[in-house]
């Protein structure tokens, strides 16, 4: 007699992509990756981390939905070269009946050092529509086991960020407490 009881998945904490490599015409004039491919490998990863929870190409092709990126903070810290081989961790920071937010960091695949960061948040779409969906109850049940795995993690550093200059016209209120201590507040 068949088992109709739907499999359950088991998530790394966090995701590990595959190794990847530079590929020779992603260096740019400067000698190393350029910005536009440190995405294609974290979207080859998400691609990699979606498969396990259900939301894979086959997903997509039987007309059951499939994801957008809504928005997407990119922070790069380390220059990548030819050479440099890859891997990308993805952590599940949250997810509701339509929406993924997740985090993810390329880092060497030897040394381990990070060489970008990327937070995003992806919509989950009816392909039909092209409007955004509930996830069905299977994807849901295998989001909240990532994010039970992912839970345990250390909220990353670089989550959340804001880009912009600061304003040196008006300085920190730590930094006047500070000056008024009798320090030298340096900027």
């Amino acid at each position: 007699m068949a088992d109709d009881r739907p499999a359950s998945v088991f998530f790394f904490a966090p995701f590990v992509s595959s190794t990847m490599a530079i590929e020779p015409g992603w260096i740019d004039y400067n000698g190393h990756l350029n910005m536009a491919y440190y995405h294609v490998l974290f979207d080859r990863a998400v691609d990699e981390a979606f498969g396990v929870v259900g939301l894979g190409p086959d997903y997509m092709e039987t007309g059951r939905g499939t994801t957008f990126a809504a928005e997407v903070h990119v922070r790069y810290r380390r220059e990548l070269v030819l050479d440099d081989r890859v891997r990308v961790t993805l952590q599940l920071i949250g997810f509701d009946e339509k929406r993924i937010h997740f985090y993810s960091e390329i880092r060497h695949a030897t040394e381990g050092w990070v060489a970008a960061s990327s937070e995003n948040l992806s919509l989950h779409v009816d392909p039909m529509t092209r409007r955004v969906a509930p996830f069905p109850e299977d994807i849901q049940a295998n989001l909240s086991v990532m994010l039970g795995s992912h839970a345990r993690l250390p909220r990353p550093d670089d989550l959340g960020r804001v880009i912009g200059i600061p304003d040196r016209s008006h300085p920190r209120p730590e930094a006047i407490a500070f000056a008024a201590a009798g320090a030298r507040v340096r900027h």
